[in-house]
């Protein structure tokens, strides 16, 4: 029996997850359907731009995703310290964007006064809200529920368009982050989709590609994208908030992969490897491996195998699969 939401996510030992979703219907989220003709390739437009309007309302940013013709992969990165610092009127801002809130939330946002009882009620839903905007489990049902509902109104029809559970990872360090990042970016060149990784459609290291030509400066913040989780570089004493390595690093790994996965020459490597590879301590076979099947490598936590088991105590596990 699968384990329940709360049981898989520990924000004490890591922000970073992987998820994944999947249609139930032979309708496909997104491309053409070999058997009517019928394409739905539209389809992965209202599921990009959804998913990136969420970071705006939730403590939640994305590193990565790819929106494939049955199912889509992303890479969150939880930020509870941001949401503990919100105010209460900015969480009732917030989830007021996302649903109707409750008659006291109304009042309290146009700043109307509020009886005690209202104000211990509202710090109620207050606390509830706060803790939904920095959950998981919302933000995938929030992004689902928009994407089901504009599906079966096009498709005429009622009834489940995902999975009942959407998969998780836990990416318990920057080896399993940055394996998990380029696994989700470059799907559309495993699955033949496109030929490099700046070429394939609706997915962020194509958004990341576009906005860094745009500038001759390696890695400065204009070069983000502001929608994602942008690159910090490597820590150092004034990390700020980011993914730990620099941008044309990371870049630089996933093209190197790509051609890789693309010419399916794990043989005949170049012997001029991404720098990255020595930092993360990795070799180029290990690092293809993880790359190209990193679902497969690891289950419900994905890092050193000591941190794995780490986590599995903490959550209790009683039973620990490493890889």
């Amino acid at each position: 029996m699968p384990k329940p939401r709360k049981a898989q996510i520990s924000l004490d030992a890591t922000p970073y997850y992987h998820c994944v979703s999947r249609c139930v219907r032979r309708a496909f989220l997104c491309g053409l359907d070999d058997l009517t003709g019928k394409s739905y390739e539209h389809r992965r437009g209202w599921l990009e731009n959804k998913l990136l309007s969420l970071p705006a309302i939730f403590a939640i940013d994305i590193a990565a995703y790819a929106i494939m013709s049955n199912h889509y992969h992303v890479v969150l990165y939880v930020d509870a310290e941001q949401a503990k610092n919100w105010t209460d009127y900015e969480v009732a801002e917030r989830w007021h964007k996302l649903f109707r809130g409750s008659l006291i939330s109304m009042k309290f946002l146009k700043h109307q006064e509020l009886t005690e009882g209202e104000k211990i009620t509202l710090d109620l839903q207050i606390t509830k809200w706060r803790e939904r905007l920095q959950d998981i489990s919302w933000f995938m049902r929030v992004l689902n529920e928009a994407i089901a509902r504009e599906a079966n109104r096009e498709d005429q029809c009622s009834g489940r368009f995902w999975e009942g559970r959407f998969k998780s990872q836990a990416l318990l360090d920057e080896k399993a982050l940055l394996a998990c990042m380029a696994y989700v970016d470059l799907n559309p060149v495993r699955a033949k989709m496109a030929r490099t990784p700046e070429h394939s459609d609706h997915t962020s290291v194509k958004k990341r590609y576009q906005t860094a030509i745009q500038t001759q400066e390696p890695n400065p913040s204009k070069n983000q994208v502001k929608e994602l989780l942008p690159f910090t570089g490597y820590p150092n004493n004034e990390q700020k908030k980011g993914l730990p390595v620099p941008l044309t690093d990371y870049l630089a790994l996933v093209d190197w992969t790509g051609r890789v996965v693309r010419d399916d020459k794990r043989g005949a490597l170049s012997n001029t490897l991404p720098p990255i590879l020595d930092r993360l301590s990795l070799d180029q076979q290990e690092w293809l491996r993880l790359s190209q099947s990193f679902e497969k490598s690891y289950k419900t936590f994905a890092g050193d195998s000591d941190k794995i088991k780490l986590v599995s105590q903490l959550l209790g596990y009683q039973r620990v699969r490493t890889t």
